[in-house]
């Protein structure tokens, strides 16, 4: 199972949520040959929760499955307020209703403390992981060591993948927790720059996590993933500029 553990569904979370785009993102996911992401959307970006509901084709397990096969768990990226961001992926139910009880905290200046929002995930059936861990602010061990993987992350790896890798795996190794792999795409030209590749085929939180602890993945990445990044980024940027044109 080729696996993306770090996607969102929308160009930027400020921008109204676009069925055809959406449509789209996920039909060039398939042709790059992921068969599964973890949609990792921006907790405070617009219409959250018609994102995943238009996501719904049919349940598997923990996921959801689209027409083209492409199997989808459903995931947050949300912000804290020492700087950093934090993934969780579980049920649909779950990360809907974490959405919902992170209402009052999605403007900068109410952003949760890390200890705060781990102590709420930690009430749900999710895995939590570090996105991107050495973009932020350095955070206390004592925190670190509730995460359950750390996100190798493909736009870091482009900018810089030896720093990146090294980094990342030697704090994985320190905490004793799964290193995996993200796109942290918004765009599709994006897609499989990394991934993460199991052994076996994951329906359900329970299993993936089963998969990542017993270590039965590598990570590949792609020769053209520094373009990939860069492509995707000039993009993201264009289109921006041609939504604000109307």
């Amino acid at each position: 199972m080729r696996l993306d553990v770090h996607t969102h569904g929308k160009l930027a979370k400020k921008l109204p949520f676009s069925t055809t785009y959406t449509d789209w993102l996920f039909g060039e996911a398939r042709r790059a040959g992921l068969d599964a992401l973890c949609l990792t959307e921006h907790f405070n970006t617009l219409q959250f929760g018609d994102l995943y509901l238009t996501a719904v084709s049919r349940r598997v397990g923990d996921c959801l499955e689209l027409a083209n096969g492409l199997r989808i768990f459903p995931g947050m990226e949300t912000d804290v307020a020492e700087g950093g961001h934090i993934l969780s992926i579980g049920p649909l139910e779950a990360i809907l209703e974490l959405n919902r009880r992170l209402e009052p905290h999605k403007e900068k200046e109410t952003f949760l403390p890390l200890a705060d929002l781990l102590d709420l995930l930690e009430q749900y059936p999710v895995l939590v992981g570090c996105a991107h861990p050495f973009r932020g602010p350095e955070q206390p061990m004592e925190q670190l060591r509730r995460f359950h993987f750390l996100d190798l992350n493909g736009k870091d790896m482009a900018q810089d993948r030896a720093r990146t890798q090294r980094l990342t795996q030697a704090l994985g190794k320190q905490l004793a927790i799964p290193v995996v792999a993200g796109s942290d795409t918004h765009q599709a030209v994006q897609y499989g720059c990394i991934s993460t590749v199991f052994a076996r085929g994951c329906a359900t939180v329970s299993e993936l996590w089963g998969e990542m602890q017993a270590g039965r993945y590598t990570i590949e990445v792609a020769d053209q993933a520094p373009f990939q990044v860069r492509a995707a980024c000039l993009l993201k940027r264009a289109l921006k500029e041609v939504h604000a044109l109307g």
